[in-house]
């Protein structure tokens, strides 16, 4: 996770009707919102990622989805943007999970954003990462945002490991790593961000950690 410092029923692209992250049910089709306690996190659209590519600061962008990003989450610092843009314009359908605009559900405003570097690879593991803007860190944001990704993607048929990678360094999100019982399974060096710890569960733990 190296950028973080931290209801399905029959629903398809670009419904308004989401899945709280209590409810654990079959994901295989995607879902527009996914919805906490505090928070909905509102997948990118591929027509919302052509307007990024362009411009990030686009007046066009959100004026449809009720919120607004007053902090320029993904505006002035393009997170992983550069690295998304070209997956969905080679796979429209992998918007579900690349990536989420975490709205701050009282204040209708983009306070960070959420979601899974690729699809499950050929062993079923699927890697989050998130970013939450500084004046809303410290609120438990962060764990509210990564189980509503985790409670959604579990359900998912050819998901079988969650992976989280953080800094040594990043104490905020080993803090919050460390709170499930995520297995240390080894470190990699990343490009951007250098070493990583690699943590990981099996969807089968991680449902008996959420008493499903």
């Amino acid at each position: 996770m190296h950028d973080a410092q931290v209801a399905k029923e029959g629903l398809r692209p670009g419904s308004d009707r989401g899945v709280g992250s209590d409810g654990m049910t079959s994901v295989d089709e995607p879902v527009d919102v996914i919805r906490t306690e505090r928070i909905d996190l509102h997948m990118v659209r591929p027509n919302e990622y052509a307007l990024l590519a362009v411009d990030r600061a686009a007046p066009g962008l959100w004026v449809d989805r009720g919120f607004s990003n007053p902090l320029r989450h993904l505006v002035d610092d393009p997170g992983p943007l550069p690295h998304r843009i070209p997956r969905i314009e080679a796979n429209p359908e992998a918007a579900a999970y690349l990536l989420r605009l975490a709205v701050l559900r009282s204040e209708g405003i983009v306070i960070g954003s959420a979601g899974f570097h690729d699809l499950p690879d050929e062993q079923g593991m699927i890697e989050v990462g998130l970013r939450v803007e500084p004046a809303y860190r410290g609120r438990g944001l962060a764990t509210e945002m990564l189980l509503g990704m985790w409670d959604w993607v579990v359900s998912r048929s050819d998901v079988r490991i969650l992976r989280y990678t953080v800094s040594p360094g990043n104490l905020a999100s080993q803090a919050i790593i460390a709170k499930f019982g995520f297995r240390h399974v080894g470190q990699q060096i990343d490009h951007e961000d250098g070493p990583e710890d690699i943590f990981e569960m099996d969807v089968v733990a991680y449902r008996r950690l959420r008493g499903s």
